[in-house]
C-alpha cells in the first residue's frame, strides 16, 4: 500500500509548535525543557539557525552512559554536525526512509533555511495509521456494495 502525503500535511494536521533550544544551555536545562514539553527532543538554535537535534537519546548515550555532568556540558559539545532534515513538499514514505537509514527519530522540516516544524517518528506512525485505516474503511464499503457499479 502506498501512503500518500508530505511532512507539510503532517504538519497541518499535528500543529507546528517548535521547542528549540541553545547550544550554550546546559544538558540539564535541555532535559528539563524536554520533560516540561512532554516531547523528546529539542532543536538547537542559534539566531534562528539550526544547529542541531538534542534528544533524549543523546542524553543518555551523550551523558549518562559517558559520565559526564549534566549540569556541566552545554548541549553545543554533544550534539552531531549533521542534521538529517526534509523539506515541506518530502513525501512520507521518504520521510520514513530517511528516519529508518539514518536512525532518527526526529527530522526537521526546513523551507529554504527556515525551520517550520518538526517531525516524530510517532507523527509519522500515526499519519500511515491513519490512512491505511482510511482504506481499509473504503474498501469494507465497497465490498459491502457501497459503491455503485
Amino acid at each position: 500500500m502506498e501512503i500518500t502525503g508530505t511532512a507539510d500535511a503532517i504538519l497541518q494536521a499535528k500543529g507546528r509548535n517548535i521547542y528549540s533550544i541553545s547550544p550554550a544551555a546546559t544538558v540539564f536545562e535541555a532535559i528539563q525543557h524536554l520533560a516540561d514539553k512532554n516531547v523528546g527532543a529539542l532543536l538547537v538554535m542559534e539566531s534562528n539557525r539550526l544547529l542541531g537535534v538534542f534528544s533524549e537519546r543523546d542524553y543518555t548515550r551523550k551523558i549518562a552512559l559517558q559520565g559526564r555532568q549534566s549540569r556541566e556540558t552545554l548541549v553545543g559539545e554533544i550534539i552531531s554536525d549533521e542534521v538529517i532534515s526534509v523539506r515541506p513538499d518530502t513525501p512520507v514514505q521518504e520521510c520514513m526512509r530517511l528516519m529508518t537509514d539514518h536512525r532518527v527519530r526526529h527530522l526537521p522540516v526546513l523551507d529554504s533555511e527556515r525551520v517550520v516544524g518538526i517531525l516524530s517518528i510517532g507523527d509519522l506512525v500515526n499519519w500511515i495509521i491513519t490512512a491505511q485505516s482510511a482504506a481499509i474503511s473504503h474498501l469494507e464499503s465497497y465490498i459491502a456494495g457501497g459503491y455503485p457499479g
